[in-house]
């Protein structure tokens, strides 16, 4: 794999990843964040570009040659590797993207446990199938559904997580502890 200032080339193809920062975040990566995740799973933009740097981030934007294709976010801890945001522009999707980007984050992070969010496909609502698709692609991929749920409003969510171990509800406590020592919903406006 070649390296190219912040640019990163992938080794088998011409898709390439951009490190986002506050100075470089661009609209095509806010109006996909604004479209991708329901706005009460969505930390106001002006504050998550602001907790790039606070926390910091691995924010990463993904291309297709000039196409912008998805971004993900990720937050690097000691103990486990938390998958925060990850998207696909939504005329990608399906294409195979998306399995791309993920087959990079897993190996950029290989060896650590990864967890993440996402809605659960065991509530009942309008995108169910989306839902179970989603939560089939991400067991294909080697995550497992750790049983622990949480709420966002009125959406369940589950924790996903790959590696050793477990993750349980005092482990999402202690991760939104330390997100509140620098933003907390209450700052949503």
């Amino acid at each position: 794999m070649r390296i190219l200032d912040k640019w990163r080339i992938f080794a088998d193809d011409m898709m390439t990843t951009k490190q986002i920062t506050a100075g470089n975040v661009d609209e095509q990566i806010k109006q996909l964040y604004e479209t991708a995740f329901p706005e009460e799973e969505q930390i106001p933009w002006d504050d998550l570009v602001r907790l790039i740097g606070k926390m910091h981030l691995d924010f990463t934007a993904y291309y297709d040659g000039d196409t912008f294709v998805g971004f993900t976010i990720i937050y690097p801890r000691p103990s486990f590797s938390w998958y925060w945001y990850f998207a696909v522009c939504e005329e990608l999707r399906g294409k195979g993207y998306g399995q791309q980007i993920l087959s990079d984050v897993k190996e950029r992070y290989k060896g650590q446990i990864s967890v993440f969010d996402m809605e659960s496909p065991r509530q009942e609502c309008a995108n169910i199938e989306q839902r179970k698709r989603r939560h089939a692609f991400y067991l294909r991929n080697g995550f497992r559904d750790t049983n622990v749920y949480r709420r966002f409003d009125e959406v369940e969510m589950t924790i996903m997580m790959m590696g050793e171990g477990t993750f349980t509800i005092d482990d999402w406590n202690t991760l939104t502890n330390e997100l509140r020592q620098h933003w907390t919903w209450e700052d949503k406006s």
